[in-house]
């Protein structure tokens, strides 16, 4: 699999296919792995690629804060590295935001976006699903997120309990072996602190904000919402969708009524591929 030399680390990703450059993102805890069933099912033509994000997965893990900035740096180093324009973004939880911010930063360069269980607007408390409230509260609070995070691994060990069908072992070991070491998994950390609640962090917010304008004003860009019946740790339901569906220029929903968890692309890949490849087929992206 590829390794490119970016901002003197390395970023490695998956590939497949030759045309028109398809690009997968990834969010907290995962990798590139995610998508191993996706890219292939979507089928050809098309160049399909996912990347690890810096510090994650088979990535390069320089020392940074990993903040969204930073990640957003290294990703904007990676398209340039590979020389990729015009390209379509698929994104799942913070795959899904950083998509959204490098569209937004790169409104020439892109054409379309493609979406599921993602950071679509900053929340209130109130705004965000009870159940995972007092985790999230608990992983902002100091020392005790650290805890959390980078002493128990809590992300990667309830990775099971985030999708309505049962994660393989082996499956579940992947996503693991990224981070045997509480210094690994600093980004774990940093991604679970910079969910936008109640304002916080307003660096978070603000660059939430400027892509939620670009959502609101690119009606040219075709978009597409993955979207299932919430199950275990998912954090968009019926309001969210909802918002998505008034707020987001040119969007199209790719309902279903079976359950998912937070992880839909480990719940229904072959449900994902197929709504991926309609939607590229009705609007020419490939």
């Amino acid at each position: 699999m590829p390794v490119t030399e970016v901002l003197g680390s390395t970023m490695f990703h998956r590939e497949i296919g030759t045309g028109a450059p398809l690009v997968f993102l990834h969010g907290n805890p995962t990798s590139s792995y995610l998508w191993r069933n996706i890219l292939p099912a979507v089928g050809d033509p098309g160049r399909r690629l996912a990347p690890d994000l810096i510090g994650m997965g088979d990535s390069g893990k320089p020392d940074l804060a990993y903040t969204f900035d930073d990640q957003a740096r290294y990703l904007d180093a990676w398209f340039d590295a590979l020389g990729l324009d015009s390209v379509v973004l698929i994104g799942h939880d913070w795959g899904g935001a950083l998509a959204f911010d490098w569209a937004a930063r790169h409104p020439g360069r892109v054409r379309g976006v493609a979406f599921t269980e993602t950071i679509v607007k900053p929340m209130s408390w109130q705004e965000f699903p009870q159940a995972g409230r007092e985790l999230f509260r608990s992983v902002k609070a100091p020392g005790v997120g650290e805890e959390m995070m980078l002493e128990q691994n809590m992300f990667l060990e309830i990775l099971p309990g985030s999708v309505a069908n049962p994660i393989a072992a082996g499956d579940h070991d992947v996503y693991r072996k990224p981070y045997p070491t509480r210094e690994s998994r600093v980004p774990l950390l940093q991604w679970a602190r910079s969910m936008p609640l109640g304002g916080d962090p307003a660096d978070v917010v603000a660059r939430i904000e400027r892509y939620d304008d670009w959502l609101a004003n690119s009606a040219d860009v075709p978009k597409l919402l993955l979207a299932f019946k919430p199950g275990p740790g998912s954090m968009m339901g019926p309001e969210l969708t909802a918002w998505c569906a008034g707020h987001i220029a040119g969007i199209e929903i790719a309902g279903h009524d079976l359950v998912a968890g937070h992880h839909t692309p480990e719940d229904h890949p072959g449900l994902i591929a197929a709504d991926l490849s309609n939607w590229l087929g009705k609007h020419e992206l490939r």
